[in-house]
């Protein structure tokens, strides 16, 4: 083989060059397409808190306090009469709703809603009381709300 065979031989030709990019394409796909099954494969599990929770020991709620669970988005308030388990989420758009202690109620932050203690809607755009949640005594003798499960507008857990 000559010198000049050789050279050409070794040359970019444009059909090899073409084969190249070809080839380079077709891999590049490949592993694109194998890094998206693979994270196809893997599962998206949400996970939420629990639904039940505990809010404390009777004796140590005084009367008039108002407990604040951001985490479950629930407000617990002692009463004389008992003890009143309300969600946080407002009726109006779903906005998680504060206690403002100053006021003795519970406040919407986005359009302006306003409850009373009782869950009853004092002003504002809402159309319904806040959520009554159900509540119960655990076998220590703590409190415990419960989430999911809705109560009558203005049920009082009584000891």
């Amino acid at each position: 083989m000559s010198a000049s065979e050789s050279r050409r031989d070794h040359r970019c030709t444009r059909r090899r060059f073409c084969q190249a990019a070809g080839v380079s394409a077709c891999a590049a796909a490949a592993g694109g397409a194998g890094v998206l099954s693979v994270d196809f494969l893997n599962p998206r599990a949400l996970f939420e808190p629990p639904t039940r929770f505990v809010a404390g020991a009777p004796g140590s709620i005084g009367v008039g306090t108002v407990l604040t669970f951001e985490e479950h988005q629930a407000f617990v308030v002692r009463l004389k009469e008992g003890f009143r388990a309300l969600s946080s989420v407002c009726t109006h758009l779903g906005c998680v709703t504060r206690y403002r202690p100053d006021e003795q109620a519970i406040a919407c932050p986005c359009h302006g809603s306003r409850f009373g203690l009782d869950g009853e809607v004092l002003g504002g755009p809402a159309p319904r009381p806040l959520r009554c949640l159900q509540m119960a005594l655990s076998e220590r003798g703590e409190i415990t709300v419960d989430t999911a499960v809705e109560m009558p507008p203005g049920t009082i857990f009584r000891l």
